[in-house]
């Protein structure tokens, strides 16, 4: 039988090198931008144009003229059928010669813009630290709530707090990965948060603690079943019971995930590749962090007890 369990050491290794390594990229955004992540015109504010254009029209066309005048970071998203060519595009405050000039420049390297019907104006950050702070609160709640469920389920195997914990820990594990990953692409493609990144991370929270319940229930049908082997060995079976189920279903969403950042659009390019280093670090966090977790406290247990 492969032992996963007993190299975790390497596994625990690899974590705190790609945990170091995240928070060293949110440390230099600090250092660059003022914030761990680079906030877009959504915590920001800035301004909202609304093109209509009399002919067709392209989200990269429109980039590239935003991009002429340091606009790259735009918004861009369609509006209503294609063949209404209407767009949105929100950017950072742009002053009234900049407007002038992309209005210009988009009739000129696009498409006419019917002026009647297009409009702009300065807009509010829509997504604001009231927010941020429900999505940590809500970050905060499921942890409780994830603790005192594993807690209850488990009451019939010793020391069922110990699951409760590395579950958090495992989850954390992969936020701040997951974070740190954003904070690289930041500095290295101008990525900034918006409204998205707060779904994509809360969404990361329930793929990260999904899988890690499955092996740890897995753990507690064994313990019961396999009482006279070691813990470590139960751990490492109920991980190989389980792993190739959690692969399989992963691996379908992650298959389209590609497709879509191969495909699809620059708007939300950001948001699945989150989404897809989200399941990728959660699947790992599972059988990488949580199982070893528990298992190297039972093992820390057992010696003390010893001692």
């Amino acid at each position: 039988m492969f032992n996963i369990v007993e190299k975790r050491r390497w596994f625990f290794l690899i974590s705190g090198i790609l945990v170091t390594l995240s928070i060293l990229m949110l440390v230099v955004t600090v250092i660059q931008f003022g914030s761990p992540l680079r906030l877009a015109v959504d915590f920001t504010g800035g301004s909202l144009f609304i093109l209509h254009f009399d002919g067709p029209a392209t989200e990269t066309d429109i980039r590239q003229v935003l991009a002429a005048h340091d606009l790259e970071e735009a918004i861009i998203q369609r509006v209503g059928r294609p063949e209404d060519n209407t767009w949105q595009v929100r950017t950072r405050e742009a002053s009234p010669e900049q407007v002038r000039a992309i209005f210009g420049d988009l009739t000129a390297q696009v498409a006419p813009v019917n002026r009647d019907l297009s409009t702009y104006e300065t807009v509010s950050p829509i997504v604001g630290g009231e927010v941020a702070r429900a999505a940590g609160i809500a970050i905060s709640v499921a942890a409780v709530v994830i603790i005192g469920y594993i807690w209850w389920s488990f009451r019939r195997v010793p020391h069922s707090i110990r699951y409760g914990v590395s579950a958090i820990a495992a989850m954390l594990h992969s936020l701040i990965i997951v974070t740190g990953f954003y904070a690289l692409m930041g500095l290295l493609r101008g990525w900034e948060v918006d409204a998205l990144f707060l779904t994509a991370v809360l969404t990361v929270t329930s793929f990260s603690v999904q899988d890690t319940i499955v092996m740890f229930d897995r753990i507690r049908e064994n313990v019961r079943r396999y009482r006279e082997e070691p813990f470590e060995r139960i751990a490492n079976r109920s991980i190989l019971e389980t792993i190739h189920r959690s692969l399989a279903t992963q691996l379908n969403a992650i298959f389209v995930m590609i497709a879509i950042i191969l495909f699809g659009g620059e708007t939300i390019r950001s948001f699945i590749s989150t989404m897809l280093t989200g399941m990728l670090v959660g699947t790992y966090s599972s059988f990488g962090v949580a199982v070893p977790l528990v298992v190297a406290w039972e093992a820390a247990a057992r010696r003390r007890a010893k001692r």
